[in-house]
């Protein structure tokens, strides 16, 4: 994640991040600079329908279509972000887990258990790098896909490692009460940690193999492309050659608003929006190390 300062407006105008749309759709806008001066070419040299007031009412068209596809961009990047966000809440929602758990844990344990605290101090970090990996993964993303389920299935290389890991954590804590080194009252005071971990995990499962649907996200493109496509036919008869940069910036703006929105609907990527889980993972680490002694 690339962190900021939001009040630098120099910054945010003047510098170009790699994760810059502008990269990305260099390609697209020279292709669309030349489409739009072949009409506009075609226009002014051959057809001139400049003087035909039908052929100018296709601006009326366009003025209604930006409208309709400026309200499905902004509900389009609202529920990227919606899912970003939830995702951050969830790695959140893991660090307080495992500091709490870490805390429980350092005043239940007895002094001298310094095998069981060397386990803790060692598998709770384990479980926020194992998620990391897991949330990743190719086959966390396609595990709900139609034509995926059965090769993953069958594939005995694919292990679920934050499970294991919980499951771990959770057979220790009950060898201890079996062992009467913690009470069942103790042990029931860790129970909402210890199912956290695989309920935060079952969330970011969610919002990982679960992407806006198909159909929503290839009409926008769709729209986008005929849009713009269509756009200076009609810019032609009023704006001239000045049409040419008009529809490349319009195409720019559109296109960029739904990379954005591509990037940060998957928050648990490796691009550069995307969660800090590593580090977060790190800071876990670094807290649970803190705060069981040995």
């Amino acid at each position: 994640m690339f962190y900021y300062n939001p009040k630098d407006w120099v910054f945010a105008i003047f510098r170009i991040p790699k994760s810059d749309t502008f990269r990305t759709l260099l390609p697209a806008l020279l292709f669309v600079l030349l489409y739009s001066w072949a009409i506009v070419y075609v226009e002014k040299e051959y057809l001139k329908l400049t003087e035909d007031n039908n052929a100018k009412n296709i601006t009326i068209m366009h003025t209604l279509l930006g409208f309709a596809i400026s309200m499905l961009l902004v509900f389009r990047t609202n529920t990227a972000y919606d899912r970003w966000w939830e995702g951050r809440k969830l790695w959140g929602n893991l660090v307080n887990n495992s500091r709490n758990l870490a805390i429980k844990l350092q005043a239940i344990l007895p002094d001298e258990d310094n095998g069981s605290r060397v386990f803790f101090k060692e598998i709770i970090p384990m479980f926020a790098f194992a998620l990391q990996k897991h949330l990743q993964k190719e086959s966390t993303l396609v595990q709900l896909d139609e034509n995926s389920t059965k090769n993953l299935s069958d594939s005995k290389s694919i292990t679920h490692l934050p499970n294991e890991i919980a499951q771990s954590i959770i057979h220790k804590v009950n060898s201890l009460y079996m062992q009467k080194t913690i009470s069942g009252s103790q042990m029931w005071m860790l129970n909402e940690q210890l199912t956290s971990l695989t309920d935060i995990c079952g969330a970011c499962e969610r919002i990982k193999n679960t992407p806006i649907p198909f159909s929503y996200s290839a009409f926008i493109k769709k729209f986008i492309f005929f849009y713009v496509i269509t756009l200076p036919i009609g810019l032609a008869f009023t704006l001239g050659y000045i049409a040419i940069p008009v529809t490349a910036f319009i195409f720019y703006i559109l296109a960029s608003l739904e990379l954005i929105a591509e990037e940060i609907e998957d928050p648990f990527g490796t691009d550069a929006n995307d969660l800090p889980m590593e580090k977060i993972a790190q800071n876990i680490q670094e807290n649970v190390q803190n705060i069981i002694k040995i």
